[in-house]
């Protein structure tokens, strides 16, 4: 089996149907041929619903001839080896297994039965229900990763919402709160299932908070909102919902959004999005709706929402479309589609409206989801017209013709037929009512818990549920949980009609009040009774059952408290044990047991118990059974002979009515000429009457009721005359005086073996046929008495206990011809010994017409044309010989010829040449296999001779070298002949082409293991890494603008390398001449310009790696010098130059400045600063009474350039008087508020390790220190280490975990400030 389906189709393809609903078959020929079928399911697989966790089956029986092949698939990935397919022998199943089911594994699994003439197929879902609590990773940040780079992409702004929370592992998706706070009760199930919330009774109570919290928010900006539908496609093809809406303010924005993103629309129905007004009606539609138009529509007035729908587009389309119906007035129509797809529910949809399940429509899906029926009911003449299948955006369309009644029987039959069945349902609604009081086996406790102001619960109805215990569900006041059928929506103790939110008004009664009368007539009133207020009350109370006749039922419910006693009823009628009923109480556990079920005992228990009260009812089933013994005798094989009758009796019991259907070989029978069909209430008997041999087969009765079905088998043999033996007619030997031949046994031996066979001869060209006898069973015979060169022709008649069959006729058959065999096998060597060698061969294929005889075996002795008979001694009888006459060393060829009754054959083909010598043992495997030089187109290879080990592996005589490309998976030999030396050279190798080599050893006893090298090998020389040589290659090169920049750069690579040249990470110019070598590369620029200036890469490349080196050249000439200087004094004993910048300085960003100066009193000029990037530089030390000097130069990497030089700058030396001024003492305050000298750090620590926090502090006085976790204190916890060394703050923790993750937080603080630090630390797993 395997997981792929097939994806070759056949030309030929003929859609049908299967007798399994669902199930879709493909027939791949025209006409099947006879004996052959299609494949199919006896046996589909069924939908599942599977926990978290647990283990998911999906079996199938598949049948067809040739037996199909079977096959799984699945829609939205592959079938993993995670996933166990097998077939089960004993059950013949072939099973699909998910060991651990994921949330993943929810998906559309395909089953296919594949043979030569067709292919079934079917669909089966898997629903994952989610469990448990996991946490979701996230990025250090506590954030999900974003990637910027797209969000930047984006230039138009698109009004967005704000978007929903996501949805985290383990909770329920904020969608669906959306969804169902938008949508009316009915659809709750319905929305809830196609989430995987299976059970969404404990979600009301939060659902109910959050409808009053939605209607504050919407009370706001709209005065009135109801009539609310959700987005679904109608037959003109457009996607629609709509809602009846007041605004408080006319002018308030309404906006629509998908997916959080805004939608434009307008008014004009040919646009894609149109919000269409009447009146207080707003329709949203959406024009032709594609894939990409699927998602999350919501409607907000202003900020607040108003309505949310979810638009689905499944991938589904009709594999049968619906057809149209003609029916005549008051009779059913019936609509059916099949789909590729399993979808929970389709739209069916009228012209101008849509249909919902009800009185008048009947909505059905089957149970894998693809069909999906509608029926109209008691049809009229307003039914007329078209009708329409809705799947996503594909549909399917069909008319309803209702033809008046040609009998007129509006007020006839069919209306008293109506009118009594209702008369029957009036009559037994009150005891229907009693049994569906199943909305929940404690409602009255729900009650009184309302009218006391306590919640009891409220059930969810939806599901039909077992929601029978009081306060299964969440509510305020209602009665208790669901009951089986029921919506759930019963009043509560206030005596009015609320909605699953709680509202006092509920926006959603339109599409309720609909359902209102169909939810009464199903739920049926509640048991009448007064409670009283009481603190007991059921923990669980009774429930459904059934059970067959004669078995043992048990009805158990339990109180929560222990002293409670209460009393039993059967139909209202109070039960004692005294009845054939067993009541016990254990505790607070109170159970009836009935032991052996009767009829009677079907009926409605009630269990009352201080004002409490639980009911449920007890259906008694009566399946078919058959006696033991009588099923006996029924499964024994009736014999009988062809023209005889044959019988079957069974008796039965079960309950009526009961449908009898008899088989045989899977063919209803069905009552005729010669099959005669009688049934009692207790027996049922066939009887077919003249029995012919093709009657033989299985008889099968299958007995069913409502309440099962059982199933018995017998074997039907019918004794006949055998039919004629079968061609072929082989003969088997065709000697001088005898003819042997054998043909094949009749096909069908009439039901009894065959005992004899009755031969007739006649010669070729006489009449007469002369009767031989008869011979025993076995189909062959041997005629000795015949004339050589005569024919002759053959009758052969198969006999059994039931007479003779029919002649088989031979053809002419020749005796006495000389028919020499045909040349045996060339003799194979089987082993070679110095003074012996053993042969073997086999028969020839043509013996000739008569067996084998014997062999001649000749020899050759290589050198020499003869050929000389080894058997001297006569012919021999094996296909064996051991040939003694041979000389040690030399070299001989055989050949055999077969004998026959005719003489001997023409001989075989030489076999191959061997020798006479002592066997040898292969020799061992070379060692030290290495490469010892290569080159473009050869490589050369070394080896160690292997070592001799005695009777294990004897020396190596020789060798071969065997070569493969890698691309292909043949070896090529290298060297034809053995080589003697222990190294080898291939030649003719493709450049750069890739390898593989092995070295065998070899000799007379055959090839050794072969050695290989661990790698491939690649045609090129031993590669190299690029490396650049040189040892002072200059980073820098600084040139005259003008003159020429020749730059050589030498390296080493193999293979040779690929050279590219950047400037700036940009490709060089044109105008830059690239020269590259084996082993260098040369870059010149004829003339340089400043614009040549740069950082130039060259990049060597091979397939071993990589290097790179870089250069910078400067193209740059002498500078101009800076503008006039200027002196300025601000300070005494200083002076400030400042000039205007070189003309060079934009074009030159390495320019500086250079400035000198000369005084009058050392006449010498000296530097005073260097390396300058302004235009201002101030110089110090000033003495009075001396003239300064100052010149300014520009400088680069050519030189300087011509100074610009300053005025003579001079101070007047002036006396003064000497004034100390003392520094004023301030006194010093050494108190600061706390801070933070080293914060904390963000950490990520591996789990299991020790992590250790620190942060530096100061303040005075001293601050305190505490530690935080979440804002939870650490400074008493044990579990971490802290310590405050001298300001320095540190905490330990020695083994990591899981539940170390979250915010770490120093406050310290002392009287004068607070100050604190956080981090937030992750544990990597």
């Amino acid at each position: 089996m395997s997981s792929k389906t097939p994806q070759e189709e056949p030309k030929v393809v003929i859609k049908k149907r299967s007798r399994v609903p669902g199930v879709m078959i493909t027939q791949f020929v025209e006409q099947l041929p006879l004996g052959h079928t299609t494949p199919d399911f006896t046996k589909k697989p069924m939908p599942a619903n599977v926990q978290e966790g647990k283990k998911a089956f999906f079996k199938a029986m598949v049948n067809g001839e040739p037996g199909p092949s079977v096959t799984w698939s699945r829609s939205k990935g592959e079938i993993d080896e995670k996933y166990k397919i097998r077939y089960d022998e004993r059950a013949r199943e072939h099973i699909l297994e998910i060991p651990n089911v994921q949330i993943d594994h929810a998906d559309t699994y395909k089953c296919f039965a594949t043979n030569e003439y067709g292919k079934a197929v079917c669909t089966a879902t898997l629903n994952v229900i989610e469990v448990g609590f996991k946490k979701k990773h996230q990025d250090d940040n506590g954030q999900g990763s974003q990637d910027f780079r797209k969000m930047l992409k984006k230039t138009t702004v698109v009004k967005r919402k704000k978007q929903l929370p996501p949805k985290t592992e383990g909770e329920i998706d904020p969608k669906l709160w959306e969804l169902l706070l938008s949508a009316p009760r009915k659809d709750y199930e319905r929305i809830c299932l196609e989430f995987g919330v299976t059970d969404f009774r404990w979600m009301l109570k939060k659902l109910k908070q959050m409808g009053k919290e939605r209607e504050e928010e919407q009370a706001k900006v709209v005065e009135n909102l109801e009539n609310m539908k959700q987005i679904e496609v109608k037959p003109s093809g457009r996607a629609e919902f709509s809602f009846d809406m007041t605004l408080l303010d006319r002018n308030s924005a309404i906006n629509v959004y998908k997916d959080g993103a805004s939608v434009p629309y307008d008014d004009n129905e040919n646009s894609k999005h149109s919000l269409k007004k009447t009146g207080t009606n707003y329709v949203f539609s959406i024009k032709d709706p594609q894939k990409e138009d699927a998602g999350l529509y919501q409607v907000d007035v202003e900020e607040t929402n108003i309505l949310t729908t979810d638009f689905q587009v499944p991938d589904v389309e009709f594999v049968a479309m619906i057809k149209d119906v003609k029916v005549t007035e008051r009779e059913d129509a019936v609509f059916q589609c099949i789909l590729s797809t399993p979808l929970n529910r389709i739209a069916w949809s009228k012209e101008d409206s849509s249909l919902e399940h009800g009185d008048k429509y009947e909505i059905t899906v089957s149970e894998d989801k693809l069909t999906h029926t509608l029926k109209v009911k008691n049809c009229q003449t307003a039914d007329n017209g078209a009708y329409y299948a809705i799947a996503g955006i594909t549909s399917s369309s069909a008319s309803l013709k209702v033809e008046a009644d040609p009998h007129g029987r509006k007020g006839g039959i069919t209306d008293q037929v109506d009118k009594s069945k209702l008369q029957l349902e009036k009559q037994e609604k009150p005891q229907k009512d009693t049994q569906d009081v199943g909305m929940g086996k404690d409602a009255e406790a729900g009650n009184d818990d309302a009218h006391g102001g306590t919640s009891a619960g409220q059930g969810d109805g939806t599901d039909g549920g077992d929601g029978r215990e009081g306060g299964d569900g969440f509510g305020d006041g209602s009665g208790g949980g669901s009951g089986g059928g029921n919506d759930g929506d019963q009043d509560d103790g206030d005596d009015k009609t609320k909605n699953l939110l709680g509202h006092g008004d509920d926006k959603n009664a339109t599409d309720d009040a609909g359902d209102e009368k169909k939810k009464r007539t199903r739920a049926g009133p509640l048991v009448p009774d007064t409670v009283v207020e009481t603190c007991v009350r059921f923990v669980s109370g009774l429930s459904d059952t059934a059970a067959n006749v004669g078995e043992r039922v048990e009805l158990s419910c339990k109180l929560s408290s222990e002293s409670s006693e209460g009393c039993w009823y059967k139909n209202g009628k109070v039960l004692t044990s005294k009845e054939g009923v067993n009541i016990v109480k254990d505790g607070s556990c109170h159970s009836l047991t009935i032991d052996c079920c009767e009829k009677d005992d079907a009926a409605v228990y009630r269990f009352e118990a201080d004002g409490r009260k639980s009911e449920a009812s007890l259906e008694i089933h009566d399946p078919p059974k058959l006696d033991l013994d009588a099923l006996g005798n029924f499964k024994n094989a009736v014999i009988v002979k062809a023209g005889e009758n044959a019988e079957w009796k069974l008796p039965y019991s079960g309950g009526a009515p009961m449908n009898i259907q008899w088989y045989k070989d899977d063919d209803e029978l069905l009552p005729g000429i010669n099959v005669k069909i009688e049934t009692s209430d207790t027996e049922s008997q066939l009887r077919l009457t003249k029995c012919q041999r093709k009657d033989s087969g299985e008889v099968k009765i299958k007995l069913k009721n409502e309440f099962g079905t059982i199933e018995a088998v017998s074997k039907l043999v019918v004794l006949d005359k055998p039919t004629p033996p079968q061609y072929p007619v082989d003969i088997m030997e065709s000697a001088v005086t005898s003819v042997e031949f054998k043909w094949k046994p009749p096909k069908d031996n009439g039901g009894c073996p065959i005992t004899n066979y009755i031969i007739e001869r006649q010669q070729l060209g006489r009449n007469k046929w002369t009767n031989i006898g008869e011979i025993p069973g076995k189909p062959t015979y041997k005629d000795s008495d015949v004339d050589p060169g005569r024919r002759y022709c053959y009758r052969i008649r198969a006999k059994n206990a039931e007479g003779f069959s029919d002649y088989l006729q031979t053809e002419d058959i020749a005796a006495g011809v000389l028919r020499y065999p045909g040349p045996p096998t060339a003799p194979k060597v089987v082993s070679a010994y110095k003074d012996s060698i053993n042969l073997s061969w086999c028969p020839p294929c043509d013996t000739g017409g008569t067996k084998i005889i014997g062999y001649n075996l000749e020899k050759n002795k290589i050198g020499t044309n003869y050929w000389s008979l080894v058997n001297q001694n006569g012919p021999i009888t094996d296909t064996k010989y051991a040939v003694k006459d041979v000389f040690e060393g030399a070299a001989y060829q055989f050949r055999v010829s077969a004998i026959n009754l005719s003489g001997p054959g023409d001989p075989s083909i030489p076999c191959d040449t061997v020798t006479a010598r002592d066997p040898m043992k292969p020799p061992g495997k070379v060692k030290d296999l290495k490469l010892t030089s290569s080159s473009y187109t050869t490589f050369s290879l070394a080896w160690v001779k292997p070592k001799e080990v005695k009777g294990v592996e004897d020396e190596a005589q020789g060798y071969y070298v065997e070569i493969r490309p890698i691309e292909n998976l043949e070896w090529t030999r290298c060297n034809a002949i053995p080589i003697t030396l222990n190294s080898y050279t291939v030649i003719g190798l493709k450049a750069m082409a890739t390898y593989w080599v092995r070295v065998i050893a070899t000799n007379y006893g055959g090839d050794g293991e072969p050695c290989s090298l661990d790698n491939y090998i690649i045609a090129m020389p031993p590669p190299v890494k690029p490396k650049f040589k040189g040892r002072n290659m200059k980073t820098l090169i600084v040139v005259r603008s003008g003159n020429t920049v020749r730059l050589n750069i030498n390296f080493e690579a193999s293979p040779l390398p690929d050279i590219t040249w950047t400037k700036d990470d940009v490709p060089v110019a044109k105008h830059v001449t690239i020269t590259n070598s084996d082993k260098g590369s040369q870059l010149l620029i004829p003339t340089s310009e400043r614009s040549d200036s740069g950082i130039y890469t060259i990049t060597v490349k091979n397939i071993v790696g990589q290097e790179s080196f870089s250069v910078e050249i400067r193209v740059t000439d002498d500078p101009k010098p800076p503008g006039p200087v200027e002196l300025d004094q601000n300070i005494p004993g200083t002076v400030t130059l400042t000039w205007t910048p070189s003309p060079d300085e934009k074009r030159d960003d390495r320019l500086h400045y250079m400035v000198s100066k000369r005084d009058s009193f050392k006449r010498t000029w000296r530097t005073a600063a260097d390396n300058l990037f302004n235009h201002k530089f101030t110089v110090v030390n000033i003495m009075p009474g001396r003239e300064y000097n100052f010149r300014v130069f520009a400088k680069n990497d050519m030189g300087f350039s011509a100074p610009s030089e300053s005025p003579v700058f001079a101070i007047k030396k002036e006396k003064g008087k000497f004034k100390v001024n003392m520094p004023q003492i301030k006194s010093l305050d050494l108190e600061s508020p706390p801070s933070f000298i080293v914060p904390l750090k963000r950490r990520t620590a591996p789990q299991g390790y020790e992590c250790y926090m620190t942060c530096a502090v100061k303040g005075d006085p001293a601050p305190r220190v505490t530690w935080y976790r979440n804002n939870i204190s650490l400074n008493t916890n044990t579990n971490y280490h802290i310590t405050n060394i001298c300001g320095v703050c540190s905490m330990l923790i020695l083994r990591v975990g899981p539940k170390d993750n979250g915010e770490y937080k120093v406050v310290i603080e002392n009287q004068l400030g607070t100050a604190e630090s956080s981090m937030t630390l992750n544990v990597r797993e």
